[in-house]
């Protein structure tokens, strides 16, 4: 008889954007006139630059011709890509990555759920809360937590809270932890962390044999200089802590699916007897053996981000959304609503009207508004009260949307 992964069933009945999904495919299939308006998943719209189009275009023609046909590839990334990102994304910051550090992949919301792999079951670990569904899911499924209570959290996971009280600046665990997940620019919040925060994280890591599981997905969004985009911007980081970044916000690659972690050769964890061993090589087994690697054309898409004619058009691409983060934020609070973020992150957190909840309030949005946004509690019990709005919409899509909120909320 075979049995299931019991642990499968701990889990809350659906992942979140999926019940979006079914709560909004249902109010459109009864109201078929409806033009509803998706702030909720952060999924890009705008085409991909004409520089990223060249480069794929020219990287299929290669794979038509015998002389350049290329099948598998290296699991860990082609060369060319990983040097352009050690090249563009971290010498410039000053920070020392070597090219065979990078690991490209399809996704870094695979490689967040992914890198659990490598860790034992029996090390606790802290999320920020509110959070990414994903670090909490994963960790579920992999069997390192126990039952879910009423407001969502589960047993064996250190739940750190980020609210309006501490100003969305999680403390540092009160407890001693062994895994830590932060995302910064922060998803859902949209809210930054500054030099001096990450750099007590980084110190907190070190004290206590620590590891620092740091998403940087939208890292490209920072628009002040003061802000670290990476982890390793800060001294010592590279001993305690893995950095995932993605394309997808970054060049439009929701679709695509492009990707890369990096993890320093000399980042280590402990066996049960003692003996320290290099994460490095225990990533490097997992991606060789579980992933034959992203595709050659896409790889020269990658690329091509970071050549003289992709860099300004990706920074337009990212101006964009930015500006109509700023148009959500700036209407919202015109009409005297509570925000947070949308300055150097594509995400705007909204304080529900009075006490209604989240879900509630995502119900009232669409039924009345025929809008979409994302309910905060499904981020974790402390997004209760909160919605997130996404900025990733037609220009004229976001300003509509802004007429249409403010006629709810008014």
């Amino acid at each position: 008889m075979a049995r299931i992964n019991e642990h499968y069933r701990k889990l809350k009945a659906g992942y979140l954007f999926p019940e979006i999904g079914r709560r909004v495919s249902k109010f459109c299939a009864e109201n078929p006139q409806a033009k509803v308006i998706r702030l909720g998943i952060g999924d890009v719209t705008e085409p991909l630059p004409s520089a990223i189009i060249a480069a794929w275009h020219k990287a299929v023609d290669e794979m038509a011709e015998r002389k350049s046909f290329r099948g598998y590839g290296p699991e860990q990334g082609y060369d060319f890509l990983r040097q352009a990102i050690v090249d563009n994304d971290f010498s410039p910051r000053g920070v020392r990555i070597d090219a065979d550090e990078i690991f490209i992949s399809d996704g870094s919301k695979c490689d967040t759920g992914n890198i659990l792999e490598i860790f034992g079951a029996d090390n606790k670990v802290a999320i920020v809360d509110p959070v990414y569904p994903v670090y909490v899911d994963t960790n579920v499924m992999t069997g390192r937590t126990g039952p879910c209570d009423d407001q969502g959290r589960y047993a064996g996971l250190v739940y750190i809270p980020a609210t309006a009280a501490n100003n969305f600046v999680p403390e540092l665990p009160k407890e001693r932890v062994d895994m830590i997940y932060l995302c910064y620019p922060n998803n859902p919040t949209g809210m930054v962390a500054t030099r001096e925060q990450l750099t007590r994280w980084v110190e907190y890591a070190k004290a206590n044999d620590a590891i620092i599981l740091f998403d940087a997905a939208y890292e490209a969004y920072i628009t002040d200089p003061a802000i670290p985009h990476s982890i390793y911007e800060i001294e010592g980081a590279r001993d305690v802590a893995i950095e995932f970044r993605s394309f997808s916000k970054t060049a439009g690659f929701t679709g695509v699916r492009c990707a890369f972690t990096v993890v320093p050769k000399s980042l280590t964890g402990t066996t049960a007897g003692g003996d320290r061993v290099a994460l490095h090589s225990l990533w490097n087994r997992r991606h060789t053996t579980k992933f034959n690697g992203v595709s050659y054309p896409v790889q020269r898409a990658a690329e091509a981000i970071y050549s003289a004619e992709g860099k300004p058009q990706i920074r337009s691409m990212i101006d964009f959304y930015l500006t109509n983060a700023r148009l959500i934020r700036e209407g919202l609070e015109s009409a005297g609503i509570t925000v947070y973020g949308g300055v150097n992150a594509p995400y705007v957190w909204v304080k529900t009207p009075g006490s209604e909840s989240s879900w509630d309030f995502f119900d009232r949005l669409l039924t009345t508004a025929h809008l979409v946004g994302t309910p905060g509690s499904g981020f974790g019990a402390s997004g209760e009260g909160y919605f997130r709005l996404s900025a990733f919409n037609s220009r004229e899509n976001v300003e509509e949307a802004v007429r249409r909120f403010r006629k709810v909320v008014g």
